[in-house]
């Protein structure tokens, strides 16, 4: 069975990729193959000259220029895939993973699947025992995500399946009432699948949102508390600040990884299970439709993507995901 689990590892192979870091920082990312060259301006690097080397070794180009060889992270890859719709950010993809206590073995959701970022993340923390299910609308948006998915593992691993459809009318009909650990709503308006999803969460089970404007925080937050079924939701966001540190030079650098979206996290409550009344002032704007307008997708910074521009990404993701498989066959060719 194909799962993230296979993790690669040791010298480099035939199918690998590689990130190479020039001495200014510049990268360049290449899929290792039979006969494959990288072109510079600097020179012509032979991929045979990267094959069989230790991850963290440098290599050498025909004009003397020298790269340091290193599998890239998964947040190195996620940064630089192609695109259809917006991903979730390394930073958040990390608190999604340890807010909600995805494990491995774990039965997950998500919605939307978005480009794939964040089943990368997932897929990696349920392990080859659990599962993943992503549910999403655009048929487009499902194919870019398979394509990064594949290309970053080498192949789609076997623990994870993409659902086309709206997730309140496809949930009930993929999973079991109680048979989901963790649910990740990453979607315009996660308050409209809290119901489907309380249905198929099992008792203690997570739900986390992610959403990008206090105006959803709000409105997902009051939906969950008036369902009864959840405990009291919990919102954060994390904002990520680097440190320029060169000797004596310690300083905070001049830019950092902001606001990109809150986090609300709640865990389901056994059936019948009341919890002891949250004693908090009342909102006035609580559970009425005053605010509907501010609600349309422009609104609240959801952006749309062209369509020619989303047909190159896909073209861009599957190509990527092509050249991978077939790197992966002639490495299994060349070591049988």
């Amino acid at each position: 069975m194909t799962t993230p689990a296979d993790a690669p590892r040791g010298p480099f192979r035939l199918g690998d990729r590689v990130q190479l870091t020039d001495p200014k920082g510049r990268l360049h990312t290449v899929t290792l193959r039979e006969g494959g060259e990288l072109h510079t301006h600097h020179g012509v690097l032979r991929h045979e000259l990267i094959v069989g080397a230790p991850d963290g070794s440098v290599v050498v180009g025909s004009a003397g220029h020298e790269y340091l060889a290193l599998r890239p992270l998964l947040r190195d890859f996620v940064l630089s895939m192609p695109r259809g719709a917006a991903i979730v950010y390394p930073k958040d993809a990390a608190q999604i993973v340890a807010q909600a206590d995805v494990f491995p073995g774990a039965v997950v959701i998500e919605a939307g699947v978005g480009s794939g970022a964040l089943s990368l993340s997932l897929l990696r923390a349920v392990g080859g025992t659990g599962r993943l299910l992503s549910f999403e609308r655009r048929a487009e948006f499902a194919d870019v995500a398979a394509a990064n998915v594949s290309t970053f593992f080498g192949t789609t691993p076997e623990n994870w399946r993409i659902v086309l459809g709206d997730l309140v009318d496809a949930l009930p009909q993929t999973v079991a009432p109680g048979g989901v650990d963790r649910a990740v709503l990453d979607m315009l308006a996660p308050w409209e699948c809290i119901d489907v999803v309380a249905d198929a969460l099992t008792p203690g089970g997570v739900v986390i949102c992610y959403v990008a404007t206090a105006t959803q925080l709000s409105r997902v937050a009051e939906y969950i508390r008036g369902t009864g079924l959840f405990t009291e939701p919990e919102s954060s966001e994390t904002m990520v600040r680097g440190w320029h540190v060169d000797g004596l030079s310690v300083r905070p650098d001049h830019r950092m990884v902001a606001h990109t979206g809150f986090l609300i996290t709640a865990r389901r409550l056994a059936p019948g299970v009341v919890t002891p009344e949250r004693k908090r002032r009342a909102s006035k704007a609580t559970g009425t439709d005053l605010d509907v307008e501010l609600w349309t997708p422009g609104a609240i910074g959801d952006r749309e993507i062209t369509d020619k521009n989303l047909r190159k990404r896909i073209r861009d993701a599957q190509r990527a995901a092509d050249g991978a498989r077939r790197a992966r066959s002639e490495s299994a060719v060349t070591e049988n």
